[in-house]
């Protein structure tokens, strides 16, 4: 690569700047994590758009780190993000604008370029995929005060939920903790997220009535959409992939709560999927394929990583997921009339669950229920049409130049 395109990467990308970071911290941008070597000063060369900064501080031998803290950031083009250690609080901190200043112009007159390590373009396409529907817009509508998410504020959520090994380990890690916890974080207010009715109530109305709207939640959805999404099927999306990504890579029990409520609301339409809403289903579960390809990642299974909270439990016959999929495959067995997308989409998630997970979804026939031969005439039409959003081609030009000149040329800056 020679000078000239290196320096116009550069100032194309976004570049986060993180001064004084100890050595040994881990810190993650997005999918990739990584353990900061001592002339490590930032990430240089990122594309565009949100991205999730997460990271752990660590004792001096880097054997022991604290929980996780986070942030979502939505950079612009040749946008310089500083933050600098705390010592004393051991996390991220803002700069007064005039001091944030001078750093920027240092930054954009390569005073740190050596010191700058580029971001991992060969994991991009992961994140776009995870990210596709998050929007400055809903960083702004879900992100706590001073935007950080840590299960450090999220005590009181444990005492009330049930608990997997890894959430017990955590707890204990949290008590025994010899990091600091500054007030400020443990009194923290959580995310705004949206909150989703778990039991409909209505008064006027008969018991079976009211029976048949909680077994059909596809009333609750349209008033959910209207009420707090504007209608719009995009903002749930985005907040659906804000609480997944809080919950893989931040650690944030309440982000899976959230992710939760939301993956039973929409696994609890009935009517939905098939009449009123198919095309949210559609991409519903393409959120869905991704969110879980991308947590059966070898590299994304270290319990040290993103996501020491999931353990075999979450992924065992006797999860929640287990049977909201089970009953989603029977429901799509029995419609008379499916979109051949979701049709599509449904089939590939299948064949995930079963091949990774070695789930088993028994059918009451002999023949599948979601598998139709090809000279079936009642078969729905299966036509591959992509979201844009997801495509390749979203990621856009600016992603395959960087694949085509940096990817050859990543040298190891995080260890030097």
């Amino acid at each position: 690569m020679d000078a000239e395109t290196a320096v116009e990467l550069a100032k194309q990308g976004s570049t986060l700047l993180l001064l004084d970071v100890p050595q040994h911290t881990l810190i993650g941008i997005d999918t990739h994590m990584l353990s900061v070597g001592p002339a490590f000063k930032g990430i240089k060369m990122i594309p565009p758009g949100p991205h999730f900064v997460y990271y752990s501080s660590s004792t001096r031998d880097g054997k022991d780190f604290s929980p996780i803290t986070a942030f979502f950031l939505c950079s612009a083009p040749s946008e310089v993000i500083v933050r600098k250690w705390d010592q004393q609080e051991e996390r991220l901190v803002k700069l007064p604008q005039e001091e944030e200043e001078r750093y920027c112009r240092a930054v954009r007159s390569w005073e740190f370029d050596r010191h700058l390590g580029p971001y991992n373009l060969s994991q991009y396409g992961d994140w776009k995929r995870l990210s596709s529907y998050i929007t400055k817009s809903t960083i702004e509508r879900l992100e706590p005060i001073g935007g950080e998410i840590t299960v450090a504020s999220e005590s009181s959520l444990h005492k009330f939920t049930p608990k997997t090994a890894k959430e017990n380990a955590l707890d204990e890690q949290l008590k025994a903790s010899t990091f600091s916890t500054s007030s400020d974080t443990s009194n923290a207010r959580g995310c705004y997220y949206t909150s989703i009715p778990h039991v409909i109530k209505h008064k006027g109305i008969d018991v079976q009535q009211l029976t048949s709207l909680n077994l059909d939640k596809t009333q609750l959805l349209e008033s959910v959409l209207q009420k707090e999404y504007n209608g719009s099927e995009d903002m749930l999306l985005g907040e659906l992939q804000f609480a997944f990504i809080a919950f893989l890579m931040g650690q944030s029990l309440e982000a899976f709560l959230q992710w939760k409520s939301l993956v039973n609301l929409l696994f609890g339409c009935t009517e939905a999927p098939f009449h009123t809403r198919s095309r949210l289903f559609v991409k519903f579960i393409k959120v869905i394929y991704y969110q879980l390809k991308h947590a059966l990642k070898k590299d994304c299974t270290d319990a040290s990583g993103a996501s020491a909270l999931l353990d075999d439990s979450w992924f065992s016959a006797d999860s929640f997921l287990y049977h909201l999929f089970k009953e989603f495959f029977l429901l799509l067995q029995d419609a008379s009339i499916v979109d051949g997308d979701l049709l599509s989409w449904t089939r590939k998630l299948k064949a995930l669950l079963e091949s990774n997970f070695g789930w088993q979804f028994e059918q009451n026939s002999a023949v599948d229920g979601i598998h139709f031969e090809e000279d079936d005439e009642f078969a729905p039409v299966v036509q591959m049409l992509d979201d844009p959003s997801l495509s390749e081609a979203s990621v856009g030009l600016d992603f395959r130049l960087y694949c085509d000149t940096i990817l050859r040329n990543q040298l190891d800056w995080y260890n030097q």
